[in-house]
């Protein structure tokens, strides 16, 4: 909880454009990329002072019956009293299934991963595709640096080659065959807005002051604020979700506004992941190579 002094202090920061980590009220925090050498889909990401880390695993299993020519795909998110005391271990509060339900509407429900693509047999064999996010450290954002370590983690991944005899899929050693990477038809990126109103009703109605919003808001300004709104957006200038929490109102004006802001940071983020990415496959072909040197010197 945050004390009343506090919370004035806070607002009337935000009222003339100041934030406790001296940031501008649109930009975010430093981002911070862990890719594990050995693992395929294993990251850590930590933005500001909020952790995550995400592991992708796969594994052979029945489709569903009303879908025999695709795979099966999950996002589980856990927040623990780790990250926070705010959350509780032993019951699922609200805060926790609407960051869960949101990551999910914008990775799984906007098709990101080609699920088509896991199909092994059509109605009998497809791959499952599961995503353990776990929120190591709570400063605010979850759902920003959820969304985009849930999204740098698959394309990270890469599930083992098969091959089918007689109707039996024998799963090929990473050794033995090099991996296969996943079908990523589109990166999106969420991106929250937290809204402010210290202003009276009177004052709103007369049109005689500014809506006050920030991008990326710590976990002190999540808590005094009064409402948010998430917009999800990939590089392809494709909006795939709006979602607006609390009951502030948000001028057509403003929102579009936020959008075109919204967008250079997608763009810079989607570039961070493909350039951590390519940064990572060079490091494994290096080390590759150093080890079939080593063992023809052993030779």
């Amino acid at each position: 909880m945050i004390s009343a002094n506090e919370r004035l202090f806070l607002i009337e920061s935000l009222k003339n454009g100041i934030r406790q980590d001296s940031r501008k009220l649109d930009q975010l925090r430093e981002t911070h990329i862990y890719i594990s050498p050995e693992e395929y889909g294993y990251v850590e990401v930590s933005w500001g002072h909020t952790k995550v880390s995400v592991r992708v695993s796969a594994a052979i299993d029945k489709p569903f019956e009303d879908r025999p020519f695709e795979g099966i795909f999950s996002i589980n998110c856990d927040i623990s009293s780790m990250a926070s005391q705010k959350f509780d271990n032993y019951k699922v509060g609200n805060d926790e299934v609407l960051i869960g339900r949101i990551i999910e509407k914008a990775i799984r429900r906007s098709n990101a991963v080609d699920l088509e693509n896991l199909c092994i047999v059509a109605g009998s064999k497809v791959w499952k595709i599961q995503v353990d996010a776990n929120f190591l450290n709570y400063d605010g954002g979850l759902i920003d640096v959820g969304s985009f370590a849930v999204m740098l983690a698959l394309q990270h991944f890469k599930k083992p080659d098969i091959s089918i005899e007689d109707d039996v899929v024998i799963v090929h050693d990473v050794d033995q065959r090099q991996p296969v990477p996943l079908s990523i038809l589109h990166v999106p990126v969420c991106l929250t807005y937290s809204f402010f109103t210290p202003y009276t009703r009177e004052q709103i109605l007369k049109g005689d002051t500014e809506e006050i919003w920030a991008m990326d808001a710590t976990m002190k300004e999540e808590e005094v604020r009064d409402g948010m709104l998430v917009i999800t957006m990939n590089k392809n200038r494709e909006l795939i979700q709006l979602s607006k929490n609390g009951g502030v109102p948000i001028d057509a004006s403003l929102l579009v506004e936020l959008g075109m802001k919204g967008m250079q940071e997608v763009d810079r983020l989607t570039d961070m992941m493909r350039d951590v990415l390519k940064k990572d496959e060079k490091e494994r072909y290096e080390r590759g190579n150093l080890k079939l040197l080593e063992v023809g010197a052993a030779r």
